[in-house]
């Protein structure tokens, strides 16, 4: 119950942030359920799995994915957190805290320059960079799902910033389509990296379960909340958050 309660007020916070919050369950199960680390990530990898469906349907009703960008950078992605999670597998318990952390404060880094610093993509470069008949396109798609999904599975974070700037840069998506079309991304990443973590034993299934109903009545709610926030304090929590979860690990 513990944990469910737990799980409830962070998916309260990563639902009005509008974060998967792999990193941040990470760091709340290992430090204070003392959950092993490797457990942890794979059960909070597949976890994200299942938050992520409901994002989809959203995003896609909205009209914020590049649904051909997203299959494909999700589906190498998948491929690449399966075979990061057996990287994770074999780094050590004590090392595997530092990489995890370092990561999502890198990603809170990332975001800074995502919300702050990078510009909008022209029309015209995004048409181009987007389009399915551009064989660059397929490289860069190919690419960028297979880095994506590797990080996502050897440290267990969703990678949505690394994800959401990939998009930006490399296909030319705007800020609002890089957005909804990583979630699309994540689903099939956390659902490889979750399988190669279930294959090495490090999936608890009560565990998942216990996140799940949390995390997610707590997004839910929190989601309500998103709106009606200034903009400023949006933009500090999407940067706060995953930094305080990468020295919550590093510290802790």
């Amino acid at each position: 119950m513990a944990i469910i309660i737990t799980m409830l007020v962070l998916g309260m916070l990563l639902g009005f942030v509008g974060a998967g919050g792999a990193g941040f369950i990470i760091a709340i199960l290992t430090l204070m359920f003392h959950i092993p680390i490797h457990t942890a990530l794979g059960t909070s990898l597949a976890a994200m799995a299942f938050t992520c469906l409901s994002g989809v349907v959203s995003h896609y009703r909205g009209g914020n994915i590049a649904v051909t960008a997203g299959i494909v950078v999700g589906a190498f992605g998948a491929i690449g957190a399966f075979f990061g999670s057996m990287v994770a597998a074999i780094i050590p318990t004590a090392q595997l805290h530092w990489f995890t952390g370092g990561m999502l404060i890198f990603s809170s880094i990332l975001f800074v320059f995502r919300l702050f610093l990078l510009k909008q993509p022209s029309a015209v470069r995004e048409a181009s960079a987007a389009s399915e008949n551009n064989y660059g396109f397929w490289i860069r798609a190919i690419i960028l799902g297979l880095l994506s999904g590797l990080m996502s599975g050897s440290f267990g974070i969703g990678a949505a910033p690394f994800i959401q700037l990939g998009l930006m840069i490399f296909l030319g998506l705007s800020v609002r389509h890089s957005v909804g079309t990583a979630m699309l991304v994540i689903l099939p990443i956390a659902i490889g990296g979750g399988l190669g973590f279930g294959t090495s034993g490090f999936v608890d299934v009560i565990l998942l379960i216990q996140i799940l109903v949390g995390s997610m009545t707590g997004a839910y709610i929190g989601a309500k909340f998103t709106n009606l926030a200034p903009k400023s304090v949006l933009k500090i929590s999407m940067i706060s958050t995953p930094a305080a979860a990468g020295l919550l690990l590093i510290l802790g």
